[in-house]
């Protein structure tokens, strides 16, 4: 159905307005109680606490609760408000106006006003600060303080997405103070506009936070703090949580999910998603210059096969691109099944009747990318391909491996819209052009799809996309898998997000039954 821009836009707000209120309406069995402190096991270090600078699911989690932005995303990857209580585009989709909520505060108690939005969105576009938001957050050209609570977005093409872009991880507000005279101490310390404000951050081993008195919904946060503890040892994670040491394991393996469904007192958090694992070519190096070698890897794969195995039947198969039903827009391409005929003969053809030997980087963090590399190892051996995997820390992998490597596993939370994809990994200009691929003619139908509403258009225009990428093969996208968590039967108001890095624990609350509420 074709939407023209008043409907379009008068029909995000209904969505936007009733999944502001949707954590208690749907998931609530009585009203939310106050106070308690909620234990979350994240599995890796909180390593910055700089909101423009995360990168990592824990690092996201301590952003969220310590920061706010213009808008945030709905479980149903919807924008709501946030700093911003309303907005409204012109109609040609090139300038937005976001209208601030009165007397915002920092946690230091100084004002945020409109002057704080300019200048925060200012530093993440700036290509020297390099925040992985700079891509993500839509075409904007310039921002302006139109008073003290108004912000107009001036944007260099239209985009029909942008409230939903401005919800991105790394758009968060902070104080122009801070950016002109300080950033660099964001990394260690935090004053933003969020439900909790910082009490003690030691990276590798605890991040704790207690509520904000002067957030703007007085009724929120209703834990009194939150504690991050990590826990690199995942089954730890699990054990903890077991004996009621933990509230919520924010992520779980499929082996540990299945040894805590039924478990008594633990309630078990599934949500069919657009996350994925794949193996990313660097399509500016040999041998994986050739298309016609990627696309020989990506005909040796049982994709039925590493669905099992990779994700243990919590997912779904993949067609190497990164869109699947969970996302709006999605058309599904005829399914890539393997072919090690074909594959042999595109190898030949490419120069190596006898195969070739590469080494496949994996890093150890989640585990889910080892299994994906040692499946396809396997599966490689029957084309005569000889693979290699080298599993690293995954700190390791960030510093030597991530952008720059030339046959490695990623991982991949799913993004609120396919224009999300597309612009953090697999345009000429996205924030992580791991494939380099940079394919001219995909470029120009994405930001094509970037300025219409029209749904029927923008589903044809992503299909020649897809069929592009399937074509081509930037990167092998096997399977899709489903965000599994688990957390404490006395723990309320909190739903497993598709996205994975959005957690929305300002929601949740502690009954009696929780220790840390009886104490």
């Amino acid at each position: 159905m074709s939407l023209n821009r008043r409907t379009f836009l008068l029909s995000t707000a209904a969505v936007m307005a009733l999944n502001a209120y949707a954590p208690d309406i749907a998931l609530a069995q009585a009203a939310p109680e106050r106070g308690g402190t909620l234990r979350v096991a994240i599995d890796q270090a909180v390593s910055v606490l700089h909101p423009l600078l995360s990168r990592v699911n824990p690092e996201y989690l301590a952003a969220e609760l310590l920061y706010s932005g213009l808008t945030r995303l709905s479980v149903s990857m919807q924008a709501e408000p946030d700093l911003a209580t309303e907005w409204d585009a012109n109609e040609t989709l090139t300038e937005w106006t976001f209208k601030l909520r009165d007397n915002l505060k920092f946690h230091d108690g100084a004002a945020c006003t409109s002057a704080d939005v300019v200048a925060s969105f200012e530093a993440i576009l700036n290509p020297d600060f390099a925040s992985p938001a700079r891509n993500n957050v839509g075409p904007i050209e310039k921002i302006e303080a139109v008073d003290p609570l108004t912000v107009k977005f001036i944007l260099s093409t239209p985009y029909a997405d942008l409230p939903v872009a401005l919800a991105y991880n790394n758009a968060r507000i902070v104080p122009a103070s801070v950016i002109a005279n300080n950033f660099e101490s964001l990394r260690l310390e935090a004053n933003g506009t969020g439900p909790f404000k910082l009490v003690s951050y030691e990276p590798d081993r605890l991040v704790v936070v207690e509520r904000n008195p002067d957030y703007y919904d007085s009724a929120r946060p209703h834990v009194d703090r939150v504690e991050l503890r990590v826990f690199p040892d995942l089954g730890a994670q699990v054990s903890s949580l077991i004996a009621g040491d933990i509230d919520l394991v924010a992520t779980v393996e499929p082996n540990d999910f299945m040894r805590l469904e039924g478990e008594d007192g633990i309630d078990a958090l599934r949500a069919a998603s657009g996350q994925f694992c794949n193996v990313n070519f660097g399509t500016d190096i040999a041998p994986f210059n050739d298309a016609r070698v990627r696309r020989a890897l990506a005909l040796c794969i049982d994709r039925d096969a590493m669905v099992d195995f990779m994700t243990e039947g919590y997912g779904i198969k993949g067609n190497d691109t990164p869109l699947n039903e969970s996302y709006a827009f999605f058309k599904a391409l005829p399914q890539r099944e393997a072919n090690l005929e074909e594959a042999k003969r595109l190898l030949a053809e490419a120069g190596m009747p006898d195969g070739f030997e590469a080494e496949l980087i994996a890093s150890d963090r989640p585990a889910i990318r080892t299994q994906l590399a040692i499946a396809l190892r396997e599966m490689a051996k029957e084309i005569g391909v000889t693979i290699n995997v080298r599993t690293m820390p995954h700190a390791t992998y960030l510093d030597q491996v991530w952008t720059k490597g030339a046959f490695y596993i990623g991982f991949y939370n799913m993004q609120p819209t396919p224009d999300g994809i597309f612009k953090l990994l697999f345009t000429s200009d996205a924030a992580w052009n791991e494939t380099r691929w940079n394919n001219k003619q995909f470029d120009a139908l994405i930001e094509e799809a970037r300025g219409i509403l029209d749904a029927d258009k923008r589903t044809e225009i992503y299909t020649k996309a897809q069929e592009l990428m399937f074509e081509d093969v930037p990167s092998l996208i096997p399977a899709f898998f489903d965000v599994l968590g688990a957390k404490r039967a006395w723990m309320h108001d909190y739903a497993i997000h598709p996205r994975a890095s959005v957690f929305r624990l300002d929601f949740a609350w502690l009954d009696a039954n929780s220790p840390t509420r009886a104490s």
